[in-house]
Order: structure tokens, then C-alpha cells, then sequence
């Protein structure tokens, strides 16, 4: 029996699992904007002289503006993504691409490739430690980011399975996320990302103070709905405002002695914090967000790393988000039936997409969105917004420093809310107030092009974007 599975190089592997056109092929973002391995990947496929292949990442950054260049030339036809930040999606919201992007959530993905909505034929995945038959992980190496629980899904379900490491350790390498079971080949390089990219020092809480409003009355509303007890569980976003209310929610367990069962998601060291402090007897963590948590991951066996599939997926038997009680979610803006945005910009462009978003509002008992109630002198509440990515039904709660509005199918959190003496308003009021400040904006124009499909966790249409007009 052969011990190895390296191969002398990407071309190689490339051409031993026979990558034909028409294929699909796919990446993850766990090293972020620090990736250098999917450009890589496409740069040698382009000189095989394949075309009309399908990219179907898990996110893309600015740093993968290069695939421009390879739709352009005709390499790639289609993209699936569960978030696309502006670098490409400017190009995308122009019209650059003939056949429309698919967006999915970061549930609703993995459950495409399982069922075999999506099938991947060759996945390659960025690993941080490698031994040589395969076995992989995102912890230790100088390209470390932790987690590795986006690629998980590929791995056990490509028809092929690539990794790329800059970090080969002898076999077997100790603690890995992906066994060598579902890895073809493995392939050796320089370097796989930049660590500066792949994460930061730890991202701070907000010093604004209408955001520091906001996260005190956001945890007043978890305070309120009576969910705050032992075994409370609780996810947040990366955000100012958001690790505020982490913060602020941690100084309140540890005061009332609170001992929460879990917190969840892409994971910062405000969340290890918690853990640390006791408020959480562990962290189920699908990618690491900042440095702090990649040392927690490696160190802290209450820290434990989760797939996709285990995170968000609505064709599991359950998953993780089904047992979460309250999750803290962003947007770029919110109409008077709670239908949240967060694919596109105010000018109409991408730069966004739901990820998580739509999976945990699904499943939480209570979804809140914090925003400002305008932002760069446009209001955050809308008639109808310009793209649904997670629906109204799905939100209890929008929060801002002008009141605090319920969702009217929530009347319990609605009374709760009132009889703790919280500013309680009408969406439409609140509305009414912002644009007091801001005026009436016109809506970005639209034109005849789609561009993208935003597709939702269960693999239905949620909703469609079209291309921004060039004057």
C-alpha cells in the first residue's frame, strides 16, 4: 500500500482527477482575505486551457478579484457563494457574467452538495497542517485559522478531494478535521495564504456611542424575553455594536451567575471570553474570526469545531441553530414587514450576501436585528427592500437608538418589551422618524439584467438581483 499521497504538484493533481469543461469545482473561506489558494488554483487551470467551469465557494473576498479575469476569458461561467464582498461584486451588480450568480446560506449550501443539487467534482481545500495521506487541520501551521467547518461538507461529498498545505507534518498528523478517507491527493506549497489576512488582532467592541445605545438595549430585550437563564445559548456577528452587546451580555452572566449552554458561529475572543468566564460550558465554532480564537480552538477542548452541515443545515436531522435561543444579526437595511438585506448596498450593488444570516434567524427562538436607524444619511427602514435576504417571518426584533420595534406575529416579546419599560414603537413609526432626519431617499435604479439568485436555506428562490444601469 502506498503511504503517500502527495504529488509533485497542483498540475498534477489537477490532472489526475481528470478536470474536464463543464465541471464544478469549489473553495472555502477560511483564510479569509488572506487566501492565496483559490487564485492559485485557477491561475493553473487556466493555463489547461479548460473552460465553462463552475466555482461554487463558500465566500469571497477582495483578494479573489482575479476571477474576473477568468470569467472574461471564459474559464468561469457560473459562481455559487454564500457572500461576495464588493471587489467582485461591483463587476457582478454591472453585468460581467451571462449566467446569474447563486447565492445560498452557509446551511443551505452543504445541504445542496449532500443532496447533489450542487455536486462538487473536485474540491480543493486550504489546510494550515497536512500529513501526506491527507488527514488536515486548520489549527496549528503558520497559516492557522482555526475551524475548518465550511470545508468539511466537500470533503465528504466531492467526487475528488485536493489538499493544499504549506505545512506537511509526518504521518498521522494529531487532531484533524478532515480525515484522510475522503482526500485523493495532497499537494505541497510555499505558501497557502497570508497570515495578516487570515486574521486579525482581536476586532473591537464599538466606541460610538449610539452604538453602545443599541448593544445596552439590545441585551435589556434578551433581559426581557426571558430567555437569559441557565442553558441559555447565543450567536453574534463580528460587529461593533454586536461585540458590544457580547460584552455587556458576559458582565451580566458572570453577575447573576447565569451558566449558558453553548455559543455559536464564526467565533471572537469576546465569545472565548465568555467561555473563559464560565458563562458557556462550550463554543461550537464554525470558523475562527481573530487570533484569540485559533489559540482557544487549539488549546481548549470546550472549544470545539463544527461542519457546516452540523452548524446550519435544514436537510440534517438537526443542526446546531434548530437549539439556539437568541441570535444578534446586522443589515443593510429592514423594510416595514422585517424582510432584512444584507446582499446589497444602498447604490444597488453586492457586497454582501446572507451567510449565516438567514440559517440562525430560521432557527433561533429570538432573532434581533441591530442597526442604526440611518447611516451615511439614508435610512435603515424601507417600504420593501431592494433584495430579501432573510425574511420577515423569520425576525422577532429591530432595535435602533430611535426605539425598539417588534415584529407584530411576536405579541408576547411585544408585551414583555412594553412591561419592562423599554421604548416600544411601531416599524412604521420608527420609519417615519428616520426619514424626519434623512428625508425620503429614491431607491437605486434598477435594470433588465439578472445578475443573481438568492436562494434560500431550503434550495428555493428568495428572491432575484438585477445589474446596476451604467450611465
Amino acid at each position: 500500500m502506498n503511504n503517500s499521497k502527495l504529488v509533485s504538484s497542483l498540475r498534477e493533481a489537477i490532472s489526475l482527477c481528470e478536470l474536464k469543461d463543464s465541471m464544478s469545482i469549489s473553495f472555502h473561506h477560511h483564510l479569509r482575505n488572506g487566501d492565496f489558494v483559490l487564485n492559485m488554483v485557477m491561475d493553473e487551470i487556466a493555463n489547461m486551457g479548460v473552460k465553462d467551469l463552475t466555482v461554487n465557494a463558500s465566500s469571497l473576498f477582495d483578494t479573489h478579484a482575479k476571477l474576473l479575469d477568468h470569467i472574461e476569458s471564459g474559464l468561469v461561467s457560473k459562481i455559487c457563494t454564500d457572500y461576495m464582498s464588493s471587489g467582485l461584486g461591483r463587476s457582478i451588480s454591472e453585468g460581467v457574467m451571462d449566467t446569474p450568480v447563486e447565492f445560498r446560506t452557509h446551511g443551505g449550501r452543504p445541504s445542496d452538495i449532500e443532496s447533489g443539487r450542487t455536486p462538487i467534482d473536485i474540491a480543493f481545500i486550504a489546510a494550515p497542517a497536512s500529513d501526506p495521506m491527507g488527514n488536515c487541520s486548520g489549527k496549528i501551521g503558520k497559516s492557522a485559522c482555526g475551524s475548518l467547518g465550511y470545508a468539511i461538507p466537500d470533503a465528504q461529498n466531492a467526487k475528488h478531494v485536493i489538499i493544499i498545505t504549506d505545512n506537511l507534518v509526518p504521518y498521522p498528523l494529531i487532531q484533524w478535521s478532515i480525515s484522510e478517507i475522503n482526500v485523493d491527493y495532497v499537494v505541497e506549497v510555499p505558501a497557502i495564504g497570508n497570515p495578516q489576512g487570515i486574521v486579525s488582532g482581536t476586532t473591537q467592541i464599538t466606541r460610538d456611542p449610539v452604538g453602545l445605545i443599541m448593544a445596552d438595549q439590545a441585551i435589556n430585550v434578551i433581559k426581557a424575553s426571558g430567555l437569559l437563564k441557565d442553558g441559555f445559548s447565543f450567536q453574534t456577528g463580528a460587529g461593533g455594536a454586536s461585540l458590544a452587546a457580547a460584552k455587556f451580555l458576559k458582565d451580566i452572566m458572570v453577575k447573576e451567575n447565569i451558566k449558558g449552554s453553548f455559543g455559536l458561529g464564526g467565533i471572537t475572543g469576546y465569545m472565548v471570553d465568555m467561555l473563559n468566564a464560565g458563562c458557556f460550558e462550550s463554543l461550537l465554532d464554525v470558523q475562527c474570526f481573530d487570533l484569540k480564537a485559533v489559540e482557544s480552538i487549539r488549546t481548549n477542548p470546550k472549544h470545539q469545531e463544527i461542519s457546516a452541515l452540523h452548524y446550519a443545515s435544514p436537510s440534517s436531522m438537526s443542526a446546531v441553530v434548530d437549539s439556539l435561543d437568541v441570535v444578534i444579526l446586522g443589515a443593510t437595511e429592514i423594510d416595514t414587514n422585517f424582510n432584512v438585506n444584507v446582499h446589497t448596498d444602498s447604490n444597488g450593488y453586492i457586497m454582501g450576501g446572507s451567510g449565516g444570516h438567514s440559517d440562525t434567524a430560521a432557527g433561533a427562538k429570538l432573532a434581533m436585528i441591530i442597526a442604526p436607524m440611518f447611516r451615511g444619511r439614508l435610512p435603515m427602514i424601507t417600504d420593501r427592500v431592494s433584495c430579501i435576504s432573510t425574511p420577515g417571518k423569520d425576525i422577532d426584533v429591530l432595535v435602533t437608538q430611535g426605539g425598539i420595534a417588534v415584529n407584530p406575529r411576536n405579541q408576547e416579546l411585544a408585551e414583555r418589551i412594553r412591561d419592562a419599560g423599554l421604548p416600544l414603537i411601531d416599524i412604521h413609526d420608527l420609519k417615519r422618524k428616520a426619514e424626519s432626519y434623512t428625508g425620503v431617499p429614491r431607491k437605486a435604479p434598477k435594470g433588465d439584467k439578472l445578475v443573481a439568485k438568492v436562494i434560500s436555506r431550503d434550495s428555493g428562490l428568495l428572491d432575484n438581483i438585477y445589474n446596476v444601469p451604467q450611465k
